[in-house]
């Protein structure tokens, strides 16, 4: 008796402790977002190595993996699509493949996928390949069929975990028509985020009943676009105001972020943001506990965690040893030659070299009036010598149509009147700034210094002008004459050459700025490109054969004698310890 004793409180100890080890579960979930291309260790435009790409990732991964086999989750957040060179190729040029984006994806076993405004700027034939050949679901509850009133995409996925039910909702930024043309959105509709998440919040509580709730929204944490219809970045505001979220990863706005907030009913939501270029990843860690048969969250920790100097993983270059193979050799095409250097570093402080070479070639391919441009990378150079088509990536970093769009002298004027308050300081002593700098986005991959986002900092070519940095918003700019020398007025219509980013109102320059109603852009367009604003500018320097850039010296800030030195000290903060 003694014996069976012994024997079953063994046995009940075991069963116990057995028990015990089932009612408790971990899992792990890691983002990446704005991947834009990096999906190795090596920049297809500067043509040099670099940090953080999906080929440190998939290290990191694998050794995850390890530990957790199918308790980690792996998600995508995208902006995955454009970015780099070998995008390009593998979405307009070798379409026969499967796109790279889709075979990376795969290859890493990503277990959920969101899309991006830059995947979408890709265009139906793209992206609809691209969501084709993946593996994975691809999310978004908020981008809406306009032929059947239903999502586009899958809302949310399930999976199923340890016993644990895990539900992912995926949202995109509804500020799409904000940026691109209708033809490459054609079909679908983007509805305001916060409504969205409450909408399929419900539909999740009452009819799949998960454990976890997560969010992954292509979308900033806020600011941005806003409308009266919605807000370009709504992270934030769901954090706040969705009950529900246990955990959320965003992206959107290039911006390492990680924070909790409590939302209305009290609750903490982790929200974390890996920003760009697969520099870091959001790493998340749920622990469950069984209790009465239910799931209870114990805790919900996260870091962001640094890629850049990881190492990278070998298998992973050896699969796609091919692509970048093809990849190298489209890029090291020759296409022309430059008589000298020219760097967009000069681009924010007077009219540049750099600037005025994509301003002319527009002015020549078009054949308007004036034309817009703004910066669109903060430290790049043409240098002296072959210009290959990877530098044509420096010169033009995305994938824009070219518009010509009939606007007022007036409409010019307040454009760029905006456009410079963006970016210029209001001087009251020539000891202050000349930019609009800011401390806080230093480490802002997308502003880099700046208080705001230079890819609106527009300046123009076919019209001379000065820009009083003493004076105060509405009269810093003063047209003087066309540059052909024939008189400007504020009453007449002129043709600008503009990209299609800006002409469907990106950055708010034509219809904050200019004033021009939102629904009155498309009937300002008199021409628009067939393709891409990189491929004419790429025609025109082949047919050229050799560029000399030179800056027009059409605008200047002034007063001079208080820019000057501005300039200087404004330089060394931004590219302080840069050669």
């Amino acid at each position: 008796m003694k014996r069976l004793f012994l024997c079953l409180i063994v046995a009940f100890s075991f069963h116990f402790n057995m028990m015990t080890q089932a009612q408790t579960a971990t899992l792990r979930i890691v983002e990446t977002s704005d991947v834009h291309g990096c999906f190795f260790p090596y920049d297809f435009i500067t043509r040099k190595p670099r940090g953080g790409s999906l080929a440190r990732v998939s290290s990191y991964v694998n050794q995850l993996r390890k530990t957790y086999g199918d308790r980690l989750l792996l998600l995508e957040n995208g902006d995955i699509l454009q970015g780099q060179p070998i995008c390009y190729y593998y979405n307009y040029l070798n379409r026969q493949s499967a796109n790279i984006a889709s075979a990376v994806v795969n290859y890493l076993q990503y277990d959920a996928q969101t899309v991006g405004n830059h995947d979408i700027e890709t265009g139906h034939a793209v992206y609809d390949k691209w969501i084709g050949e993946l593996n994975c679901p691809v999310l978004g509850a908020n981008v809406i069929d306009t032929h059947t009133g239903k999502p586009y995409l899958k809302p949310y996925t399930i999976f199923h975990r340890q016993g644990v039910k895990i539900a992912v909702l995926g949202l995109l930024t509804p500020a799409i028509p904000n940026w691109l043309s209708k033809e490459l959105w054609s079909g679908l509709h983007f509805e305001e985020m916060v409504a969205s998440a409450k909408k399929w919040m419900d539909q999740l509580k009452h009819s799949e009943k998960p454990d976890v709730i997560i969010g992954l929204f292509h979308s900033g944490r806020d600011g941005g676009i806003t409308t009266p219809e919605y807000e370009e970045n709504a992270a934030l505001r769901i954090a706040k105001e969705v009950p529900g979220f246990s955990l959320i990863f965003y992206g959107h706005d290039h911006t390492r972020r990680q924070e909790r907030i409590r939302n209305v009913e009290g609750e903490e939501v982790l929200c974390l943001d890996p920003a760009n270029n697969a520099m870091s990843v959001a790493d998340a860690t749920i622990q469950l506990k069984k209790l009465r048969g239910k799931w209870k969250i114990m805790s919900v920790e996260g870091q962001l965690i640094d890629m850049t100097d990881f190492k990278t993983d070998e298998a992973y270059m050896n699969q796609f040893k091919e692509q970048i193979a093809e990849t190298e050799a489209f890029v090291n095409q020759p296409i022309g030659t430059c008589s000298h250097t020219a760097s967009t570093r000069d681009c924010y402080f007077g009219s540049s070299a750099f600037n005025d070479l994509i301003l002319n070639l527009e002015l020549k391919i078009t054949g308007a009036d004036i034309a817009f441009n703004a910066p669109l990378s903060f430290d790049a150079q043409i240098s002296q010598g072959p210009v290959t088509v990877a530098d044509m990536f420096k010169l033009y970093k995305y994938e824009n149509q070219l518009y010509v769009m009939r606007l007022t002298g007036q409409e010019i004027r307040n454009h760029l009147e905006m456009s410079y308050n963006l970016w210029v300081n209001t001087m009251k002593s020539p000891d202050d700034h000349l930019l609009l700098l800011s401390e806080q986005t230093l480490g802002d991959q997308q502003r880099l210094g700046f208080k705001n986002y230079s890819f609106n900092f527009d300046s123009a070519a076919g019209i001379n002008y000065v820009v009083d940095v003493t004076k105060p918003y509405g009269q810093k700019v003063k047209i003087l004459k066309m540059s052909n020398g024939q008189p400007f007025s504020e009453n007449k219509w002129y043709r600008v050459a503009i990209n299609s980013y800006r002409g469907n109102g990106g950055g708010e320059l034509l219809t904050r700025g200019a004033g021009i109603p939102r629904d009155s852009l498309e009937g300002r367009i008199i021409w628009r490109s067939e393709r891409d604003q990189r491929y004419y500018l790429m025609d025109e320097i082949k047919r050229a054969g050799t560029i000399d850039p030179k800056p027009n010296n059409n605008w200047k800030f002034v007063p001079e004698e208080w820019v000057k030195p501005a300039s200087e000290r404004d330089y060394n903060i931004l590219y302080q310890g840069r050669k």
